[in-house]
């Protein structure tokens, strides 16, 4: 298979390919190999060598023969060796058995080949750990993929990979959407299933999905992945239909309220705004409802719980890494803002992390009574175009826990964390671009349990401001 061949198909069009007859799984596999080779050397996205024998994968599943990647911070397969974007972990663990979400990724076709890097403990909005080196984008080789999926982010973006597994537990999905140029849909909580190693992936706050580069793999994705896991401990409502058919659904009339000003206060680059204010006036011409709003959200009291969830959910995982490898936490072994939070984690009492439940829910009731007026919150993913590498430095000794959570979620990726704290369903879309041909991407937000409506509104918004053209410069074929 040509490589200008392979890199013009998404998942969903290989996958038709391989069952059609016109490709082998076999030659698809090999052709995302010399991709991947072809653009890696240049971007840093994978982590060791790829995989001698792809996992197996059902050849009967709707992605039957497409190539993938999970995210190198936590272990989804049985032999999968993940370092936590860390040299705590040393040369790593390897994964005892699949998670459900890993059989679900079997039972859809989808192929592992290899491991995609993230930041240290996937805590960072760019993608630079130590222990591995930065990840850089395809569309300028000086600047930021995102985080905490940019490894993912890096490879769909480039052409490398149709479509790969990315986390979000803070905008991990949306933010390397964003500054890559790709879809990314951050699901309802417990859409997807997280265990059985686990209740809730970060206090509910953690999601898996993939990353990718059309409304059809997200939405066939979704369709393959979506539902209940034995034990889970929550259910929620099941769609009334495929998701794919919201593709070509009617898109109705929507009550869509959008804000472009930070809940921190910190300004938002001009570029991000007009990007908003473009997408709004269309949405508007189509005939939605589209007002001025935005949740009156208490920015102090979200930092709080941002703080405090993550410190001491960030304290028990390294913990059970201590205990597993023989290893100490230390200045030498993980980075200085990790250190930070690791300590302050370390230093919370049962209560104190219950308060921070406490904060959470305070912020996700704001938000909930918000969305009992309108369907649907347009916004910028990000704060910022494409930033340039080393502006996250997330071993910057200066800054404690708290002026690193500020950090992050102030002034770079403002729009992002209150959303997975309310468990809604949020997506970004490439929308905008630069003057200089960076991706600006746009995101929308639903009602908890209604990706329907943000898929259908996504499908308008493509044919509005088609990216499907937009290539970077670090590409395959």
């Amino acid at each position: 298979m040509e490589l200008r061949d392979y890199a013009a198909q998404d998942a969903v069009g290989l996958a038709d390919l391989v069952r059609n007859g016109e490709v082998s799984a076999k030659e698809v596999d090999d052709a995302a190999r010399r991709a991947i080779e072809s653009v890696d050397s240049e971007l840093n996205a994978t982590v060791g060598d790829l995989y001698e024998q792809t996992f197996d994968a059902s050849p009967d599943g709707p992605f039957g023969g497409v190539p993938f990647a999970l995210k190198e911070v936590a272990p989804h397969a049985e032999g999968q060796r993940t370092q936590l974007g860390s040299r705590l972990a040393g040369d790593g663990v390897v994964g005892p058995a699949d998670t459900h979400l890993m059989t679900r990724f079997r039972a859809a076709g989808l192929g592992v080949l290899g491991r995609t890097r993230s930041p240290e403990f996937a805590f960072n909005a760019t993608t630079e750990p130590l222990v591995h080196g930065p990840t850089r984008s395809p569309w300028d080789l000086e600047r930021s993929v995102g985080g905490s999926s940019g490894g993912a982010g890096a490879l769909v973006a480039a052409r490398a990979l149709p479509i790969a597994h990315a986390t979000d537990g803070g905008g991990s999905i949306r933010i390397p959407a964003s500054l890559c140029g790709l879809v990314g849909l951050k699901p309802t909580r417990s859409r997807i299933p997280v265990g059985p190693g686990q209740w809730e992936n970060l206090h509910g706050m953690g999601h898996d999905f993939v990353l990718c580069r059309t409304l059809r793999d997200c939405a066939t994705a979704l369709d393959a992945l979506h539902g209940p896991a034995p034990g889970d401990k929550y259910e929620i409502v099941e769609p009334a239909r495929p998701y794919i058919q919201e593709l070509t659904a009617d898109a109705g009339h929507v009550k869509i309220a959008t804000t472009v000003d930070t809940w921190s206060g910190e300004a938002v680059e001009e570029d991000c705004r007009a990007a908003v204010a473009a997408v709004a006036s269309v949405l508007s011409d189509l005939g939605h409802d589209v007002i001025d709003g935005s949740p009156s959200i208490d920015n102090d009291m979200l930092t709080d719980a941002l703080v405090t969830t993550w410190a001491a959910g960030m304290a028990q995982r390294t913990t059970v890494a201590e205990r597993a490898l023989g290893v100490t936490v230390g200045p030498d072994t993980v980075e200085a803002c990790s250190l930070a939070m690791l300590r302050h984690g370390t230093s919370l009492s049962g209560i104190d992390l219950l308060d921070g439940f406490a904060k959470c829910n305070a912020v996700g009731r704001v938000i909930g009574s918000f969305f009992e007026t309108t369907d649907v919150l347009l916004l910028p993913a990000v704060g910022k175009v494409p930033w340039k590498l080393g502006e996250l430095n997330q071993h910057d000794a200066s800054l404690d826990h708290v002026g690193w959570v500020r950090k992050l979620f102030d002034r770079y990726s403002p729009f992002t964390a209150m959303f997975n704290v309310t468990g809604q369903p949020a997506i970004s879309l490439p929308l905008a671009w630069t003057d200089d041909g960076l991706p600006i991407g746009v995101q929308l937000v639903g009602r908890y349990g209604d990706e329907a409506t943000l898929l259908r509104l996504a499908v308008q918004l493509e044919r509005a401001f088609p990216w499907a053209d937009r290539v970077p410069g670090v590409s395959v074929g």
